[in-house]
């Protein structure tokens, strides 16, 4: 992989790692749009596959192969560069977004507002044609449903260990899942203050806890998902995409601190300003990769079509 693709991947999860401190936008999402969510899903699933068959083999003296294999089929050329721009994108995202989130929420809600909704085209064009009857269902009722669980009220959970371990196993779907935020769950059960808290002070009790369920859950959740996109791949990618939809209600630039939505009021020419960049910027991104992946299939079509077999493989003509 050439290194300008490796510094494009380091960015990409720089902005993974924003996203997964923005309540109301989803890191999946971004890994939807920059064209890397399916290969670190597929990465996931070896790793996961990697610590089931080191468990299950080593203790009974099979050894390290089928645990080794399933290492060497992780892509690291994308997982490692994305792995690096991700942690230090959250670091600074946990430092500077909150002041700007309390200050301008409204502004920051409609500059996300256009990043989702054109991030929609990202699994529907993934999906492909003929959409089905029941394809839509699925996407009207995943809307429906990301519509009602972003409108509920804001909860307060004390932050057990427990609490804070089983709230980061369901937060961190949202890592794998487009459409919902980690950040928003957190904020709806009312541990979204307290964990960038702990993240800011790097209180190492509460980050383990909460590395530990985010492990938990990821090993739970990945295999699934994977399955999903294996064996019923447009049906899970119109949830997907019904999910983005039902997402955007969260985003919604005028509601209250209930999350009662209301006409647009004050500020609505920078708000539709900063909603228009956002849908400039994936629409720029999704535009770029769509690119990207023609020429990729171009190039596989005309290695293909000029490929000469060996000598020996040749059959020879008869004159």
């Amino acid at each position: 992989m050439a290194l300008g693709e490796r510094i494009g991947h380091v960015f990409r999860g720089a902005a993974i790692g924003v996203a997964e401190a923005v309540p109301g936008i989803s890191g999946g999402t971004i890994a939807l749009v920059t064209g890397v969510y399916e290969r670190l899903i597929t990465s996931a699933g070896h790793v996961v596959n990697a610590v089931r068959y080191a468990v299950s083999d080593v203790p009974r003296g099979r050894g390290w192969r089928r645990a080794g294999q399933q290492i060497g089929y992780v892509h690291w050329s994308v997982v490692l560069p994305v792995f690096f721009g991700m942690v230090p994108g959250l670091l600074l995202a946990a430092k500077l977004l909150e002041p700007v989130l309390t200050e301008y929420p409204e502004h920051t809600r409609g500059l996300f507002l256009g990043l989702v909704l054109a991030s929609v085209a990202v699994p529907v064009s993934m999906a492909g044609r003929p959409w089905r009857l029941g394809h839509v269902v699925a996407l009207a009722l995943a809307a429906v449903g990301a519509f009602l669980l972003t409108g509920l009220p804001q909860a307060e959970l004390t932050p057990h260990p427990l609490v804070v371990l089983v709230v980061a196993a369901v937060a961190v779907c949202a890592l794998v899942l487009p459409g919902v935020s980690g950040s928003f769950l957190l904020l709806t059960v009312g541990l979204y203050e307290p964990t960038i808290t702990a993240l800011n002070d790097r209180d190492l009790g509460y980050l383990a806890v909460f590395a530990t369920g985010l492990v938990i859950g990821l090993a739970s959740f990945v295999k699934l998902l994977q399955w999903l996109l294996d064996r019923h791949r447009r049906m899970t990618l119109a949830v997907m995409a019904g999910a983005l939809l039902g997402s955007l209600r969260a985003l919604w630039p005028w509601q209250t601190e209930e999350r009662s939505l209301s006409a647009p009021g004050d500020n609505l020419l920078p708000i539709l300003g900063l909603f228009l960049l956002g849908l400039a910027v994936v629409g720029t991104m999704f535009v770029a990769e769509q690119r990207r992946l023609r020429r990729a299939a171009q190039e596989l079509t005309t290695q293909e079509s000029t490929y000469q077999p060996p000598e020996s493989y040749r059959t020879p003509v008869n004159r």
